[in-house]
């Protein structure tokens, strides 16, 4: 009898055991995978899974998931899926493809625990990763965006060579995170004093621009008329919560303008106004009555000969 009550307590679980072992029976035999043997499954690789691993298609071997770039997609027991924190796309020539990339789901620069800027989340995870199969300690999101750096001159002021009584210039760029805080020096004794400008004179001006790259600024000493005390050696001076940084660039004085001779590559030519980026100045001057090609001060320039 007491069999007859085990049997009659089980009789209504039967139908939902025979749909489990139904269902366990359609999983194994699914197009294009066969029963489940652990022992036949590839290794994965010594030095890890750029993207992780995760259950292949058949859900019996643990394999590397798709990394950025890398194909996704497909049927059966060849599809393969992207990592974590990457989509499968398909371009527009690619929708009736069963294949598409993995890309990443955000597109924004963050830094790194190991103060290492990388282009987005799932670079920075794949570095992670990586620094975990080597035994290295993880490296983690310290935040959006470019991690602090001091600045750096990416474009110094150069050498400028021009006549009294005409309009010269200095340039100096400086990248950073937080942007640099740009400000100029003029050079006096040897560098054994400097001089903030523009101080009190007249005929000088700083001016002070973000760009042209994301974290950099640019500015200028603009000098009109030159006279002989503007004459000597400027220093660009960039700083942030980081660092400085600093560059040396020099105007002189000469009698004419026969008597500059800037090289430019394997040619030498006579110019008045060696460098570029002045606000305003589009092209050199041959000689000062030539007011057309004389900087505008003050107005920025974004394309050559447009204000």
């Amino acid at each position: 009898s007491l069999n007859t009550g085990n049997e009659r307590c089980l009789h209504p679980l039967l139908p939902l055991l025979w749909a489990v072992a139904v269902l366990s029976v359609r999983v194994s035999s699914a197009p294009g995978c066969g029963p489940c043997d652990a022992a036949q499954c590839a290794p994965l690789p010594a030095d890890g899974c750029p993207a992780g691993s995760m259950p292949d298609a058949c859900g019996c071997c643990t394999v590397c998931a798709a990394a950025g770039g890398e194909l996704c997609g497909g049927r059966r027991a060849a599809a393969r899926r992207c990592g974590a924190g990457l989509e499968c796309v398909k371009g527009d020539d690619e929708k009736k493809s069963k294949m598409g990339i993995c890309v990443c789901k955000s597109n924004y620069e963050v830094c790194g625990s190991d103060g290492v800027t990388y282009r987005n989340g799932c670079a920075l995870k794949s570095a992670g990763l990586a620094a975990e199969a080597q035994g290295k300690e993880p490296v983690t999101l310290l935040n959006k965006g470019r991690c602090a750096s001091a600045p750096i001159i990416v474009t110094a002021p150069g050498q400028v060579y021009n006549v009294s009584g005409s309009q010269v210039y200095l340039s100096c760029e400086a990248v950073g995170v937080p942007t640099p805080v740009l400000t100029w020096k003029k050079v006096l004794n040897g560098k054994k004093r400097m001089e903030l400008l523009p101080g009190d004179r007249d005929n000088l001006a700083i001016q002070t621009r973000g760009g042209p790259e994301k974290h950099e600024v640019t500015g200028w000493v603009l000098i009109s008329p030159l006279t002989s005390e503007e004459a000597g050696s400027y220093e660009c001076h960039a700083s942030n919560s980081k660092g400085e940084a600093s560059a040396v660039g020099q105007i002189h004085l000469v009698e004419s303008i026969q008597d500059v001779n800037v090289k430019t590559g394997e040619r030498e030519r006579s110019i008045l106004y060696p460098e570029r980026g002045l606000p305003g100045a589009t092209k050199p001057c041959k000689n000062m009555n030539h007011t057309k090609c004389d900087p505008v001060i003050f107005l920025p320039v974004t394309k050559e000969g447009e204000l």
